[in-house]
């Protein structure tokens, strides 16, 4: 098995994981999975899902290409740049399309999927590309600091149109 081959499976992984982890907050409704699960149905909560399939998925990842001896560079600096492009290129796809067609579960579902399709093709990348000095450092401050901005924006939603769950109309955790 190649890292190439195994990141194709990533992609088709993390997929099936957001499906998962969209709905493990409303199963287990407390404080550690309000940080990394989405609370509501609003677009930033959504923001939530991606990142913390991509996490998951790249622990298990670690494992597989640790158990095949396949070599990389970059782990923890790909998985953080990952997460956080996660989050820009879904929003750059999401917002026009939504303007134009208006709420599409289908469309939603294309957009995840282009989304993390591009993510796994940039940790690739970076994951094949020489040594990112204290990258992996980088990686972890980056993604305790994502992690935090998602719990306060959670706790402490701003309002607006990116943090509202249009089905409750409310922010953040619905009592």
């Amino acid at each position: 098995m190649t890292l190439k081959k195994i990141q194709t499976i990533s992609i088709f992984g993390t997929f099936i994981l957001c499906f998962i982890t969209h709905f493990l907050y409303s199963l287990f409704p407390n404080f550690v999975f309000s940080i990394f699960f989405p609370v509501n149905e609003s677009v930033w909560e959504h923001m939530k899902m991606i990142t913390s399939s991509i996490l998951i998925w790249r622990i298990i990842e670690y494992f597989i290409l640790s158990k095949n001896h396949i070599k990389y560079n970059n782990y923890l600096f790909s998985t953080f740049i990952m997460c956080l492009l996660s989050i820009i290129i879904f929003l750059t796809i999401y917002y026009p399309i939504y303007s134009m067609v208006g709420e599409s579960f289908i469309l939603n579902v294309i957009c995840l999927f282009i989304t993390i399709y591009f993510v796994n093709v940039i940790g690739y990348k970076i994951m094949i590309s020489k040594n990112v000095k204290y990258g992996n450092i980088f990686g972890i401050l980056g993604i305790i600091i994502m992690y935090l901005a998602f719990t306060y924006l959670t706790y402490f939603p701003i309002k607006n149109e990116l943090f509202l769950d249009q089905q409750s109309n409310t922010y953040g955790i619905n009592p």
